[in-house]
């Protein structure tokens, strides 16, 4: 038992994660080069069965959160309160999209990434990416609302079960006391939900050691160095909004010292870095805006809506700078109208990132409004295919950290902030028991 108690301590913790980075890094790299494939095969089974014990518990995450969430509102005020709320979150949301892909389009025009760039994708992943369902306007109307309940779930389309989720909420919220059982059933799911993810997180070492060595077993020096350009200049782009717009508006709205922030929030950010996973992180990113002093009702619903939609690193930045990336890859000019419309996806299509397949989805929807031809889109994803694993790493931690750092400056501007509880000593949430209320929350 005390050894499990010295390995669920957040800085023991954090050690054995950046271990596991490298050790992965390093038996991938050997399993390259001396083409020992039943090596690259061990760490690729490793790294499918984490993400795989990950993404099963992303559904009834999203959906009895969402749920939750809606219903909780109801202890913060009126329909005109939860409304005034619903809208400053979106609001907000679409504002802070609109820097970020700025930041990203200035980036990607800064550093150039693909010029001089010349590289044949494997035939294989191309066809495999081209037979992929692609980013529309048109699909992503159509995908909105499924013909039948019960495959929204089974087919993992989590837009969909975001669509239901919204809907069932706001019925049970319009419902009132009627509804209190069906919460309180989404409620205990929540729990036990989350205590499965709890033991999940346990195996994060060993799932990145995994999901890493895979990555450079794989690719190896392609992993790198031909692409360099486009991970600088994703990591550059993700960077400043990680560590430069979210402290801005948390110290100058929020009335939030960004030092605290992030040191409450590490654990939450650390594990979406190494799990890829938003919804993976939900609670971690739910836990960590109440102990950042954001009243529970607010955070329950705030959270979770960010999660399937709120994605600054996958929806934003990403896109830009992968879009100007495989332009210079093909030699194609973007002209002014084109930026724009990279802007206009950003910021209304981020609901378009919803689910697993997110990042393909925003950019192929970015790619296909700029008019390319298909078979430029699809080489194109396929050139960069082989090095999401280490972009996606950096995303995913600049998407939760925005999901985390949005709620709470809303809240301190509506007056649910606690400073009480801001300023208070309270422990990282690594899930080890079960959730932690503030003593004067309902």
């Amino acid at each position: 038992m005390s050894f499990i108690r010295s390995y669920s301590r957040p800085k023991v913790f954090g050690l054995i994660v950046v271990a596991a980075l490298v050790i992965g890094a390093l038996l991938g790299f050997l399993a390259k080069q001396a083409q020992l494939s039943w090596l690259g095969t061990t760490l690729e089974t490793i790294g499918t069965i984490f993400s795989n014990l990950l993404q099963v518990t992303v559904l009834p995450l999203v959906f009895t959160a969402i749920v939750l969430g809606i219903s909780s509102l109801r202890g913060l005020g009126g329909a005109r309160t939860a409304a005034r709320l619903g809208g400053k979150t979106v609001l907000w949301f679409a504002t802070t999209s609109f820097i970020a892909v700025l930041l990203g389009i200035v980036v990607g025009k800064i550093i150039n990434p693909g010029t001089g760039v010349s590289l044949k994708p494997d035939a294989s992943t191309v066809q495999k990416l081209a037979s992929r369902d692609q980013g529309s306007w048109l699909d992503l109307i159509n995908n909105l609302v499924p013909s039948n309940l019960f495959e929204a779930f089974a087919d993992g389309e989590i837009l969909q079960v975001v669509v239901i989720s919204l809907a069932v909420g706001l019925a049970a919220y319009s419902l009132g006391d009627r509804a209190e059982p069906f919460v309180r059933f989404n409620r205990v799911v929540f729990d036990l939900v989350q205590k499965v993810l709890s033991w999940i997180i346990k195996l994060a070492p060993i799932g990145v050691l995994g999901l890493i060595g895979h990555a450079f077993a794989t690719y190896g020096d392609k992993f790198v160095r031909p692409l360099l350009s486009l991970i600088v200049a994703v990591y550059i782009g993700t960077l400043l909004v990680l560590f430069v717009v979210y402290p801005l508006l948390l110290k100058f709205v929020g009335k939030v010292s960004p030092a605290l922030f992030f040191r409450k929030a590490w654990t939450a950010i650390q594990f979406a870095f190494v799990s890829r996973s938003s919804g993976a992180t939900l609670p971690l990113s739910r836990q960590t805006a109440v102990n950042l002093g954001v009243d529970p009702g607010y955070a329950s619903f705030a959270v979770p809506l960010g999660t399937t939609t709120k994605m600054d690193g996958c929806a934003a930045v990403y896109p830009a700078v992968a879009s100007i990336f495989i332009a210079n890859l093909f030699g194609i000019h973007l002209g002014f109208g084109d930026y724009v419309l990279i802007v206009v996806v950003a910021v209304f299509g981020a609901i378009a990132t919803a689910g697993v397949t997110g990042w393909f989805t925003m950019l192929t929807l970015t790619l296909s409004t700029l008019n390319l031809p298909p078979e430029v889109i699809a080489t194109g994803i396929a050139v960069i295919y082989g090095i999401d694993p280490i972009l996606d790493m950096m995303r995913t931690a600049t998407n939760v950290t925005g999901q985390i750092a949005i709620p709470t400056w809303i809240a301190r501007t509506e007056n649910l902030l606690d400073d009480e509880v801001l300023n208070s000593h309270t422990p990282p949430p690594l899930l080890d028991d079960a959730p932690r209320e503030p003593a004067h929350a309902a």
